[in-house]
């Protein structure tokens, strides 16, 4: 006897397309908008403009003359290979799966940190996620939103949402009870510890979900260049198909550069963030050694 596992699951997909349909119609609409806009931008202006605020981002998070030197070199590479349009392309399309990621990962991360059947509930999820092979997220993909740029970031999109949940609640999870329990006896109400204590104690491990999210939407980019996401991906499936070897190098030679830039400016975000969060700190700390003592009754 055989199971027809894959006509139940025909069915759903049929039954979801002719009720619902109205809602991945406009879920389409809305990331072509978005996309479509950071591209103009991305596009629109000099790529020698665009070279230098890049350049400025990584010497201002960084302060590695080394980046930033590597930052223009590569970013001039590029302009020379023909690929900056799809690397432009490409790195919108990247910006706007992250924000959607990040946007759905850490707050239903940090419901798990702060809740144990949440938690319960959503690791076995993730971990199916993370299990699951990269071209499964294509099919229900392209079942709901067809051929082109949408599925793939909507693939992209899956894809990289599990580091973003686990690497906030464990960020918020591991930090020391006797902070929060010193946090509550002072009064402070759960919403004022967790904006004030847990979110910035838990920084780094965000970042680090949020690196680890920023690198998963990369890989996707040649997966999803396989159902017309174009960019990059386009450029190395074209490559593959057509056996060209030159063409499909320095694709992935394009996409190997934005990894190692997106790679560096965000750790150098964190550890940004962590200097800035100290310096805030230090100055909590002066002010309130320099607040007089109230004057005690005799």
């Amino acid at each position: 006897m055989q199971l027809n596992i894959g006509t139940g699951f025909a069915a759903v997909i049929d039954w979801l397309l002719a009720n619902v349909g109205w809602f991945f119609d406009g879920v389409s609409a809305v990331v072509q908008f978005l996309v479509g806009n950071v591209e103009n931008v991305l596009v629109g202006l000099h790529p020698f403009l665009i070279i230098a605020v890049l350049a400025a981002a990584a010497a201002g998070l960084t302060r590695s003359l080394g980046l930033t030197v590597y930052t223009i070199l590569a970013f001039l590479l590029i302009v020379g290979m023909g690929l900056w349009i799809q690397s432009m392309s490409t790195l919108a399309v990247v910006l706007v799966s992250v924000v959607f990621s990040l946007a759905i990962g850490i707050p239903l991360g940090i419901w798990a940190a702060l809740n144990g059947t949440v938690s319960k509930v959503v690791r076995p999820v993730l971990d199916l996620m993370q299990a699951m092979p990269v071209f499964v997220y294509l099919i229900p993909a392209v079942f709901f939103f067809g051929v082109g740029m949408v599925p793939g970031i909507a693939a992209t999109i899956v894809f990289a949402i599990p580091p973003a949940v686990r690497l906030t609640e464990l960020g918020i999870r591991k930090l020391d009870l006797e902070l929060l329990e010193a946090a509550t006896a002072f009064g402070a109400r759960k919403g004022l510890i967790l904006k004030d204590v847990q979110l910035p104690l838990a920084f780094p491990s965000i970042m680090a979900g949020v690196n680890q999210v920023i690198m998963l939407a990369l890989s996707m980019v040649v997966v999803a260049g396989l159902v017309g996401a174009g960019g990059l991906g386009g450029v190395v499936v074209e490559g593959v198909a057509q056996l060209d070897t030159a063409r499909g190098f320095e694709g992935g030679l394009a996409v190997v550069i934005l990894a190692i830039y997106l790679d560096r400016v965000t750790s150098g975000a964190t550890s940004f963030g962590e200097v800035l969060r100290n310096r805030k700190v230090r100055k909590e700390q002066l002010a309130a050694a320099k607040t007089p003592a109230p004057a005690v009754a005799v």
